[in-house]
């Protein structure tokens, strides 16, 4: 595809597919330009480099986050959707959270949404540097949260490239860390009850769930002890 028809639009959103199937590791632009049938050179002209592609990128899925509106519903409900938005959107593309360590990411759609995650907190009666705060821990929970699933991504994808052979040594390991893990009373417990078992092993969206109502709560409990402190 000659540079002249290629647009910043179509090599961002294919660089969104590459590295949704590859990762981070995957993106390079002689991959891109054969997947747009293009040649690399054609990618530099349109993205600048691969730090500024991924920036676009990151930018484009943030997106797909809905945002709430503060103003037909109450803020802790408001901030609860709004963390579920970004956490099903950093779930879908797991590398932004690698990409969020290793690249400097801004651009309209980060801002739009950390602009309505500061309304949310200030409409609920924090004050600047309280808003600030809240929103950031929602973002590093969040964030945090999604991290284990990347990892199993990053996991399954080596594991496909690598075969049988890397199979086998991720059952040798498991099999060894359960064995390490019985000396441990209530690791044990966990593990000899199947059903207490299963549930542990597929806790990401429950534990996902719990802890964000946790913080939640905190958050409400500091704003009523302040404007109780406040008003007395």
């Amino acid at each position: 595809m000659p540079r002249d028809t290629l647009s910043q639009e179509q090599i961002v959103r294919t660089a969104i597919e590459l590295l949704d199937e590859e990762g981070l590791d995957g993106l390079n632009m002689r991959s891109l330009g054969k997947r747009l049938d293009a040649a690399p050179t054609a990618m530099y002209w349109h993205v600048e480099n691969k730090d500024n592609l991924v920036r676009l990128a990151t930018d484009e899925i943030w997106g797909e986050v809905g945002l709430p509106d503060s103003g037909t519903m109450d803020w802790r409900n408001a901030a609860d959707a709004a963390a579920g938005g970004m956490y099903a959107m950093i779930t879908r593309h797991p590398w932004i959270v690698q990409a969020q360590a290793g690249y400097l990411l801004y651009g309209p759609n980060k801002f739009r949404h950390d602009d309505r995650m500061l309304a949310i907190f200030e409409q609920a009666g924090f004050d600047e540097d309280e808003a600030d705060q809240a929103a950031a821990a929602v973002f590093t929970y969040v964030l945090g949260n999604a991290v284990g699933q990347a990892a199993n991504v990053s996991l399954n994808r080596r594991l496909a490239r690598n075969g049988d052979s890397a199979k086998a040594r991720v059952a040798q390991a498991m099999s060894e860390a359960t064995e390490i893990a019985m000396s441990y009373p209530r690791l044990r417990r966990r593990i000899e009850k199947a059903s207490a078992a299963t549930e542990y092993n597929a806790a990401p969206d429950s534990t996902f769930e719990f802890g964000l109502a946790a913080l939640l709560d905190g958050l409400a409990e500091r704003l009523t002890a302040r404007n109780a402190t406040s008003a007395g």
